[in-house]
């Protein structure tokens, strides 16, 4: 094989079906718009009633969508979750581990169990058993791409949430081990870790000077992440460019962690 078998359409996602996880808020919205642009039908679960716009912004693209508001966290909800994209759709090709929950506590020691296991059942939990469920779709058919949403978080320490840093370690950890166990099946897991991004959840720090200026002096790049920044690493990991990227974590942070 050389350079002219290769083809731009390896990009390409046209026919296949893909679950984002809480894809229709933050960043989890970015992710799935960006796989509609590639051609990908997307199921969507969240525990927010979808508003219709991220519908009309991915059925706008030629594609599908579905919507099934679930707490991902329940007894067989994962299960439901890939059940539910395979009846709708006929299969399941890409799944995006994207839901997260982040608690922060400044006191320490007011950081207990509740705040610790509720961060532990979204973040790590369930994207056990959601890349469990998929597998089982995913083996059978000899291809798959399973995606966990990491972050900084999962290379740092982090004060005020223990629990955050514990669990995007643990989603590192999570994704070579799976990566490890399926590979021989040709499905490829992997991570993509965002660095600092203009969403609502960080427009309380953008929005103090003395705070925005001390994350941006920390980013080479010298500015906060738009979410057009990370579509192009979400469709990479999703297409088949990426066939042999196994087990990797591709930071999308404008160079923050070399500072």
């Amino acid at each position: 094989m050389g350079i002219r078998d290769f083809a731009i359409d390896f990009f390409s996602l046209e026919g296949k079906n893909a679950i984002v996880t809480g894809g229709n808020t933050g960043l989890g919205r970015t992710f799935a718009l960006a796989l509609a642009a590639a051609g990908a039908n997307l199921f969507i679960p969240s525990i927010r009633e979808d508003d219709g716009n991220t519908r009309e912004l991915i059925e706008n693209e030629g594609v599908k969508m579905e919507f099934m508001l679930k707490d991902i966290t329940e007894p067989g909800a994962a299960k439901q979750v890939v059940e539910g994209c395979v009846d709708a759709f006929g299969s399941l090709d890409i799944l995006v581990n994207s839901a997260g929950l982040s608690k922060n506590v400044r006191d320490v020691l007011a950081f207990g169990r509740t705040e610790w296991d509720a961060m532990l059942n979204v973040n790590l939990t369930a994207p056990f058993e959601l890349s469990y469920e998929a597998a089982k779709v995913m083996i059978p058919q000899k291809k798959g791409k399973i995606i966990n949403v990491c972050s900084m978080y999962s290379f740092l320490g982090g004060q005020w949430s223990p629990a955050y840093a514990s669990t995007k370690h643990g989603l590192v950890g999570f994704t070579r081990a799976y990566c490890d166990e399926l590979a021989q099946y040709n499905i490829q897991v992997n991570g993509i870790a965002p660095g600092y991004f203009a969403t609502d959840l960080t427009l309380e720090t953008r929005n103090d000077p003395e705070c925005n200026q001390r994350v941006v002096d920390h980013i080479p790049a010298g500015r906060w992440g738009e979410p057009l920044d990370l579509m192009g690493a979400t469709v990479f990991l999703a297409s088949r460019a990426s066939d042999y990227v196994n087990g990797h974590i591709l930071v999308v942070d404008g160079g923050y962690l070399v500072r």
